[in-house]
């Protein structure tokens, strides 16, 4: 559920253009935050009440739409609502998220992806199970040995200090 229903944006979003007061006054009536308030009047002077509805679909951008907003925000100095206002895009954070993860793992991240578990087969189940327990023999054994190591050297260091002593 949305925080904000669409009247109460509205109620505030018509105070303000009506000249009933400054951002921060109407966010000390009302309560949602000064720059809360800045977005709604942005968006519904670019999108009129669409900018304030809440969206029952996400809308799907191709790699190359994400591409170009986030290689338009790294190379002018242009806030995230002026682009998204300026794209068409309702949601200025999500052009955040897009540059985030651009600058995180470079452009591949911006690329659509499967999202959900892999289908295995069953075959590949078995073959990867045999796999594993083969493993697991492997590494127990070798932490085995260290743990029989770290146990013999404990032994040998108590034994010097028992010889020392008498």
């Amino acid at each position: 559920m949305a925080k904000y229903r669409y009247e109460f944006k509205k109620k505030i979003v018509d105070a303000y253009l009506r000249g009933e007061g400054s951002y921060e006054y109407l966010s000390s009536v009302y309560g949602p935050q000064k720059s809360v308030i800045e977005t709604w009047v942005k968006n519904y002077q670019s999108f009129g009440d669409e900018g304030l509805m809440r969206s029952r679909q996400q809308k799907k951008y191709s790699f190359e739409k994400k591409l170009f907003v986030v290689e338009l925000y790294l190379t002018k100095e242009i806030s995230y609502q002026d682009l998204a206002i300026q794209e068409g895009i309702t949601n200025p954070s999500l052009i955040a998220a897009w540059v985030s993860r651009f600058r995180i793992a470079g452009p591949d991240a911006l690329r659509p992806h499967k999202k959900g578990r892999k289908k295995t087969l069953d075959n590949h189940k078995i073959d990867n199970k045999s796999k594993e327990t083969e493993e697991r023999i492997i590494a127990t054994s070798a932490e085995h040995v260290k743990e029989l190591e770290d146990e013999l050297l404990k032994l040998r260091i108590e034994n010097a200090f028992l010889q020392m002593s008498i």
